[in-house]
């Protein structure tokens, strides 16, 4: 039997809070989104000024960070030509993002929700999705 454990409403709602506030400390408008285990949208934030694609941009994040349990940066260079993951950004009806600021949530060697946050600078974006992650891990109990 494996245990999985899950977020609530509230938590989820908290870590969207942390997002929008490192974005506001940044001073850049973005768009956050958590998505479960299963990619399956959960919540999603867009700020007044966000750039209009950073709403698609932060929900296929999150799924790419949950469908290839990786920080979406982390798959850019193998998706460039002649790298083992080239033509990923065409597959799944062009959902996965190889660029930052898409980030999973692991627990128990599985990975249980996925952030994105888009609308900054790849640096601001990973910033924000950093501090939603932190929220939902500080909800976590201890696992192996």
């Amino acid at each position: 039997m494996h245990l999985v454990a899950e977020f609530s409403g509230d938590e989820i709602a908290e870590a969207l809070r942390a997002a929008v506030s490192a974005a506001e400390h940044l001073g850049v408008a973005v768009s956050c989104a958590i998505v479960d285990g299963g990619g399956v949208l959960k919540a999603f934030y867009r700020m007044d000024g966000a750039e209009v694609a950073g709403a698609t941009l932060a929900i296929d994040k999150a799924y790419t960070a949950v469908a290839h349990r990786a920080e979406t940066q982390e798959l850019k260079r193998d998706a460039e030509p002649g790298g083992s993951l080239f033509g990923l950004f065409a597959q799944a009806g062009g959902r996965y993002v190889t660029f930052a600021g898409g980030l999973p949530v692991w627990w128990n060697r599985r990975v249980i929700a996925g952030i994105g946050v888009s609308g900054g600078s790849p640096a601001e974006d990973s910033a924000c999705a950093r501090a939603a992650q932190e929220i939902l891990k500080g909800y976590l109990p201890l696992g192996t």
